[in-house]
């Protein structure tokens, strides 16, 4: 017996089979049974979701002869078997996407003129009616808007917004829905006793979320698995098959990130890794699962789950231990990992860093990392800076001034230079000393540690940072929102008009930025190629500037500035001017004839 896969098999042949479309099948079958046709139909919807099968049964349940009270055709006549036989004269079907050129379309509205011999309608089913040329679409135009008595056409795609609206206007659209897992996995449970395979209903929610909402997709991975497991579907042997990460992954790294454990997520990661699964697709996976556990933290949300009844019982559970907050901040870091993914240098390491951060999120400032050390010193530079900027306001009695610095106290002299100091300042300032509250011993010893004493201080940074020139420091991109395209053109204009505008301190390296021209390599990447390395330290120090000056007036918040050093292929000799004049007379006439009539040259 020749096999047939379960997609065609099990391909509905009247409304009522028809699943997850029970609003537009009730629709069809009263207008079949008021006998209220309409001249043109466009189904849309995604793949998989039924819309030429219900085309077919439409155009089948217009020419019953004897069609049911309500709307379905009896299966019993002439018509109806000849349909069955795929015999019938009167349902046309032309695939669009292969045949989508005027004289195709001019050889169908032929046929339309010849009425049917069996049958009332002549039906016209175009798949993938999006695929026509703009030209078949105009010759369509002219028989859509008055076609004759006896057609009806039924067009279907998956793309509407590439239809032409005048074509459109003269349809009644049908939107298909796409199918949810719940009816996926009840259609599949039905295949499944018919073919007498048995099954888990985890692995059928499996198969379900892998069709991605198409009915057709469902049924033909069914068959897939059914193949792999010899006819016992099994969650372990579906995820085997379909190459499909374990859902327990993922309540384990958010188990994991709740306390912390670093360590055990960094061995989980590179466990998913070495079975040969792509870190992006962790973090994607991931994403979604944490989405779900937010849908799962209220009642009202839980019916977006698109899962079986024992998963979202899963997703209950570690819902209620997740704090809201907790959630919040790792869809934002995971969401920020999946944009910048694929512009990643190395990405298991960005991979790594994000699983961090959430393992982070619900961690004391002070507290390790299990695993890790050392501590997160956050709070402790923070004290120290504080300590460090209150220290000034403590003046000298009498005097105004502030007290000097020690450079020569040492840091680790601990509380003993702390009460020495604060005995001797005791005896100089009297009553000033004995009215100051005394520290506690954690800040006494903050006290004592000077940020001052450690080189380089916080304060000496900003400060260094104010001496420096305007143009050095890294500005801000203001227009971050903007998202322009801009060409070579639009990018050498804004060059020159960037180059043009430096201060006259940066005359020199303005004139030498102006005999250079950056490329656009990658949309929104620029790149500018130098010929030295002591020029290309000097562009470094103003790329940032470079960057935002670009970013606003090309008004593209997104793009990025690289220099670095030309190889000695990409070196080119600089034309003099000369030299372009002469290639501009001797590539084009008019400029040649001009200048010689002009008696024009360069001296």
């Amino acid at each position: 017996m020749e096999y047939i896969v379960s997609a065609r098999k099990y391909r509905p042949t009247s409304f009522d089979s028809v699943v997850g479309q029970e609003s537009l099948t009730t629709t069809l079958k009263n207008a079949v049974k008021e006998k209220r046709l309409a001249h043109a139909y466009l189904f849309c919807g995604p793949r998989g979701v039924g819309k030429t099968t219900c085309a077919r049964i439409f155009a089948k349940a217009i020419n019953c002869e004897h069609p049911s009270d309500d709307g379905e055709a009896c299966g019993e006549c002439e018509s109806c078997k000849a349909f069955a036989e795929q015999r019938s004269y009167n349902i046309f079907e032309l695939d669009a996407a292969s045949n989508n050129s005027v004289e195709n379309i001019k050889s169908l509205m032929e046929q339309t003129r010849i009425p049917p011999q069996v049958g009332k309608y002549k039906v016209f089913i175009i798949d993938e009616v999006h695929m026509l040329s703009s030209q078949a679409f105009n010759a369509f135009l002219k028989t859509l808007e008055e076609p004759p008595s006896h057609v009806v056409f039924i067009l279907a795609t998956t793309e509407k917004h590439k239809i032409l609206p005048t074509i459109i206007s003269r349809c009644q659209i049908y939107d298909f829905e796409r199918m949810t897992v719940p009816v996926i996995v009840d259609h599949l449970k039905n295949v499944a006793h018919q073919e007498g395979i048995s099954y888990e209903e985890e692995a059928l929610a499996v198969i379900a979320e892998k069709a991605d909402g198409g009915m057709r997709d469902a049924l033909s991975i069914f068959d897939q698995t059914a193949s792999f497991s010899q006819g016992d579907i099994t969650y372990k042997k579906v995820i085997e098959d379909l190459n499909v990460l374990d859902s327990e992954n993922y309540f384990n790294i958010i188990d994991l990130a709740l306390e912390n454990r670093v360590s055990e997520i960094m061995v989980l990661l590179n466990n998913i890794i070495n079975k040969g699964f792509d870190a992006g697709l962790l973090v994607e996976g991931l994403e979604r699962h944490v989405r779900n556990v937010l849908m799962a933290k209220d009642k009202l949300t839980i019916p977006l789950l698109e899962t079986s009844a024992s998963v979202a019982a899963k997703y209950e559970e570690q819902a209620r231990k997740c704090p809201v907050g907790f959630l919040y901040k790792a869809l934002r870091i995971m969401n920020r990992c999946d944009v910048n993914y694929k512009q990643s240098g190395n990405k298991r390491l960005l991979v790594e860093i994000t699983l961090i951060e959430v393992a982070q999120i619900t961690q004391d400032d002070d507290a390790p990392a299990a695993g890790h050390r050392p501590a997160r010193l956050k709070s402790l530079f923070k004290r120290l800076t504080d300590n460090d900027r209150s220290k000034p306001a403590a003046q000298v009695a009498g005097t105004g001034k502030t007290a000097p610095h020690r450079h020569s106290e040492p840091v680790g002299a601990g509380s003993l230079a702390h009460n020495h100091t604060t005995s001797d300042n005791a005896s100089r300032h009297g009553s000033n000393a004995e009215t100051a509250p005394t520290p506690p011993p954690s800040q006494a010893r903050l006290s004592s540690l000077s940020i001052k004493s450690l080189g380089m201080s916080f304060g000496n940074l900003m400060e260094s940072e104010k001496r420096k020139p305007t143009f050095y420091k890294e500005p801000e991109i203001e227009n971050k929102d903007e998202d322009n395209a801009f060409s070579q053109e639009d990018l050498a204009l804004q060059w020159r008009a960037m180059c043009n505008r430096m201060p006259p301190t940066m005359q020199h390296m303005a004139v030498r930025l102006k005999n250079l021209t950056p490329v656009i390599t990658t949309f929104p990447a620029i790149e500018l190629l130098v010929e030295s390395n002591i020029f290309l330290s000097e562009v470094q120090g103003i790329a940032p500037r470079i960057r935002a000056t670009l970013a606003k007036h090309l008004h593209n918040g997104r793009v990025s500035f690289k220099v670095r050093l030309a190889r000695q292929q990409e070196l080119k000799p600089r034309k003099s001017k000369r030299e372009i004049l002469d290639h501009l007379r001797n590539t084009n006439p008019a400029i040649k004839k001009f200048c010689d009539a002009m008696r024009m040259d360069i001296r």
